[in-house]
């Protein structure tokens, strides 16, 4: 065996990674975007267009300020800006990590059970409406 074809059989063992890796290397540049660019500053990032068009909180206001408050290493301000964002960060970071396994092991993903789906998406909405109303002002950024 020559170095030339354990160089392409490595190649061959790397490629399927390659989306994995670009994905974490996009979320950290993004991260670190965010962690520079203040969201709080004035200007630097548009308004959400649900809150601008209705005067309600969508699921996702306050993530932009959540993700700069991590990159700062302060949980106790992320949690009061966005909750649900920083609760899903593990899970992400645990679908992430079996992608990336699969990936490595070269073998297809496989996809969660649909009750899982509709559950994440019964919890987004419940979350979207619990803090738009005066007991979840808790929740709102």
């Amino acid at each position: 065996m020559t170095s030339a074809t354990t160089g392409r059989r490595g190649a061959a063992r790397l490629r399927p990674l390659l989306a994995p890796l670009a994905v974490a290397a996009g979320t950290g540049a993004l991260f670190a975007f965010v962690g520079v660019i203040d969201p709080n500053e004035p200007g630097h990032y548009p308004t959400c267009p649900f809150l601008a068009l209705t005067g309600l909180y969508c699921p996702g206001c306050g993530t932009l300020r959540t993700i700069h408050a991590l990159a700062h290493l302060d949980p106790v301000a992320a949690l009061g800006l966005n909750p649900l964002t920083v609760v899903m960060i593990p899970f992400l970071v645990f679908w992430w990590g079996r992608w990336a396994a699969h990936a490595w092991k070269g073998r297809p993903v496989p996809l969660p059970h649909p009750a899982w789906l509709w559950a994440f998406i019964g919890v987004v909405m419940v979350y979207w409406v619990v803090r738009n109303l005066p007991f979840g002002a808790f929740l709102a950024p």
